[in-house]
């Protein structure tokens, strides 16, 4: 009996010592979170207008429906790329119409208009604006947000951002700093490629620096997220991965895309019309010698293996992908812990493509991603260039966490 009591006694310490161990099930909160608890009276009385896309929620429920649960008066929804619900694939026009779930206005912000007008902000006092980006230059997002931003300032209104952490992190700065002549819907900030800040740091540098155009000053406030820490990537946050955009359904895919969107702009299929986009590279007769394959792996921590697929259009993803109902041959790749310059790698295996495949086409997307016309000549030991260090210092006064 003694001997059974002291079994019973050694499992329940070591119960205990288990759930001591534990982590939180979040580590984070977000913007949005911190919103409402601590901000919701300060919208007692104001008419709301909320530019997001799914990824704003709390937990499983959208935020939309949280502040209206809470007596939010909501009064204008605003759609950028993909839409509000998230159910337009990319670069796909999106109309003003209504939002069937809960009758408001929608406005188009990824349509003939891109910038909020007067007349959409006839209704609206202060705008939210909730959107988790994925930390690099040419996702339209940062772009929506200047627009909503200049807009704002134009019409007397006021923009508060829920900041939501920059899933590769704080601290992973990368590529060539925008030059001018290459500004665009892809482009929109004089930053690298990778920034590693987030939506609501960039919103401050970009006033501070005078990159927006309004006449009056801005009234933006950033609602800070808790918790979170620059050297954290997005698997240690402890939030659930909602896709920012239909093509990336995982942080995997987010992370790899920083690097491998680059192939939107050359005839190599990026994986669009693939249940693994960004992942998986190919066309036709693609060659790839295999010792360029091991440098890469051995370089950047990833896995590359040999892989045939046949791109298919598929509703609310991905329409008409290049090279749709042909077979490719290509690889996918598959990361490690130790994976962490996805922006290098990515345009280490283009110029390793391009060198062994010279029927490899580009178009001019390809330099509007880049922002310059020097990834044609890019190599590993490539110098990002004295741009690239004025921005890391000029940083350092808006950097929030």
């Amino acid at each position: 009996m003694n001997i059974l009591r002291a079994i019973l006694s050694l499992l329940i310490i070591v119960v205990l010592n288990c759930d001591s161990k534990t982590p939180d099930t979040v580590k984070v909160k977000t913007g949005a979170e911190v919103l409402i608890a601590h901000h919701l009276d300060e919208l007692h009385g104001q008419k709301v207008g909320l530019v997001m896309n799914p990824t704003a929620r709390i937990g499983d429920v959208h935020v939309l429906d949280t502040l209206m649960s809470k007596g939010v008066n909501i009064t204008a929804l605003f759609a950028p790329e993909h839409g509000f619900r998230g159910n337009y694939s990319d670069g796909e026009r999106i109309e003003n119409g209504i939002d069937i779930q809960s009758g408001l206005p929608v406005f188009s912000l990824y349509g003939d208009t891109k910038k909020p007008t007067t007349s959409m902000l006839s209704e609206v006092d202060i705008i939210l604006f909730d959107m988790q980006d994925v930390g690099a230059r040419f996702y339209t997002y940062n772009t929506t947000l200047k627009n909503v931003i200049e807009a704002a300032a134009e019409n007397d209104k006021e923009v508060w951002i829920l900041d939501r952490p920059n899933p590769a992190g704080g601290n992973y700065v990368s590529g060539w700093v925008l030059e001018d002549e290459f500004e665009s819907m892809v482009g929109s900030h004089p930053i690298p490629i990778a920034h590693g800040m987030t939506l609501g740091e960039l919103a401050l540098m970009g006033i501070g620096e005078d990159w927006y155009n309004f006449s009056d000053k801005a009234s933006v406030k950033v609602i800070k997220m808790e918790g979170w820490k620059r050297e954290m990537r997005w698997p240690e946050t402890g939030l659930k991965w909602i896709p920012p955009s239909p093509n990336l359904p995982t942080f995997e895919h987010a992370y790899v895309y920083l690097g491998t969107c680059f192939f939107e702009g050359v005839s190599i299929s990026e994986g669009r019309g693939t249940e693994n986009p960004f992942l998986t590279i190919g066309g036709p007769n693609l060659e790839i010698p295999l010792q360029t394959i091991n440098e890469l792996v051995q370089m950047y921590h990833v896995q590359i293996d040999s892989i045939s697929f046949i791109p298919r259009s598929i509703p609310g993803k991905s329409l008409y992908p290049k090279f749709e109902g042909k077979k490719l041959n290509g690889f996918t790749i598959k990361t490690t812990p130790e994976f962490d310059k996805p922006v290098e790698f990515g345009l280490s295996l283009l110029h390793a493509l391009r060198v062994s495949n010279p029927q490899i086409t580009q178009r001019e997307h390809l330099y509007l991603l880049a922002g310059t016309k020097q990834v044609d000549s890019y190599s590993p030991e490539f110098d990002w260039g004295l741009e690239f260090q004025a921005f890391i210092e000029s940083r350092k006064k808006y950097l929030l966490y």
